[in-house]
């Protein structure tokens, strides 16, 4: 009986995703977006804070955890109005007053409390952010201070890179200066990710022994259907639920664009095809996940905070394939996304104090600026 509820609750969860009619209209879902950013900024620039607590909140040690979590969805937010490409004089002053913000900020981030290694987000979505401003502005000076500030974060990840190679958030047996606690396949692929634009977009030159430990890192936690396990650790048991294709679903978008990002050959097009695929055909185990309070409570343990995650790094490896393929991509990405707009115009998937409709936003304002 328990199992036929489950498999009950799951069909309800799987989504449709529209594959004819009218294409959807981006450019308005995108502006309603845009707006509620605008809307919900706070007065010093930045956007969300750690308010809306409920009966189970994330574990966050004050203060630098808050910070870190204020940094990183403030930049994803950044990240998403510059992306949106959204010339109103309104969005242009929301720009203006995220960047004053972030760039006071942004290098004052760094851990205090080793156990949460929160500050991985910051540094890793700030090198986003400062992407997204180098393309923004053609100033040099501008130009030079952000590579300036990207220089110091790369530095600061790779100080904080564990001794087993990759990059995680906890470290509760906190015994050496470097971390020495659980790697995670997803937070490895968001750093080399976010170094990787930077480097593109602003000509730094990245340690090689750094990213080729990551690139190792990676490729250890890869099983051979490439799914990636949760965590280095879970290398020995690969056939736990949250580390099969269900529970891979967000993590193997972005941990395939960051070996292939790095020149991994055994990531090939049909890999990059494959994956997608099965985003759009078994939407409903990271749907299942969405929005609800507790993490990994869902099947396959999928955690809310997957969801727009996962398609926001969908919509990078679409830009990886041949240009000719990504339309029809681009396109059901949309459609499968657009439908979970707010009211408000927000997204959001995950009650992560008052920081998820920042983070949710502005992932989405990139996804559909990468869908046109």
């Amino acid at each position: 009986m328990k199992l036929i509820v489950i498999i009950a609750a799951f069909a309800v969860a799987v989504t449709t995703v529209p594959t004819s009619g009218a294409p959807p209209d981006i450019d308005a879902a995108i502006t309603r977006g845009v707006d509620f950013l605008i809307g919900h900024q706070n007065e010093n620039g930045s956007w969300g804070g750690p308010t809306r607590t409920k009966g189970l909140n994330i574990y966050a040690p004050l203060p630098d955890a808050h910070e870190a979590y204020h940094v990183a969805s403030s930049s994803i937010a950044l990240h998403g109005l510059l992306e949106s490409r959204d010339q109103r004089p309104a969005t242009l002053g929301a720009i203006s007053r995220g960047e004053a913000w972030l760039l006071k900020t942004l290098p004052k981030t760094r851990n205090i409390t080793r156990r949460a290694n929160y500050n991985i987000w910051g540094h890793a979505y700030g090198l986003r952010a400062l992407a997204s401003l180098y393309r923004h502005h053609n100033n040099p000076s501008k130009r030079a201070e952000y590579k300036r500030q990207a220089q110091i974060q790369i530095n600061y990840l790779h100080h904080d890179e564990d001794i087993n190679r990759g990059w995680g958030y906890y470290d509760f047996d906190h015994v050496s200066q470097k971390p020495t606690g659980m790697i995670t396949s997803f937070t490895t692929a968001t750093v080399m990710l976010a170094m990787h634009d930077a480097a593109q977009t602003m000509a730094i030159t990245l340690p090689k022994v750094l990213t080729d430990r990551a690139v190792k890192s990676l490729q250890e936690q890869r099983t051979p259907d490439f799914s990636y396990v949760y965590s280095r650790s879970h290398r020995y048991r690969p056939r736990y639920p949250i580390n099969r294709p269900a529970g891979s679903l967000g993590r193997s978008q972005a941990c395939n664009a960051a070996l292939r990002a790095f020149g991994d050959k055994a990531v090939t097009d049909d890999v990059l095809r494959t994956w997608l695929q099965r985003l759009f055909d078994r939407n409903g185990w990271l749907d299942h996940g969405r929005k609800r309070p507790i993490p990994h409570e869902a099947p396959a343990a999928v955690a809310g905070y997957f969801y727009y995650y996962g398609h926001y790094y969908a919509s990078e490896c679409i830009h990886m394939l041949p240009e000719n393929e990504r339309g029809p991509w681009q396109q059901k990405l949309a459609a499968l996304l657009i439908p979970k707009q707010e009211q408000n115009g927000s997204w959001w998937d995950f009650p992560l104090y008052n920081y998820h409709y920042a983070y949710g936003t502005g992932y989405m304002l990139t996804i559909l600026a990468r869908c046109r």
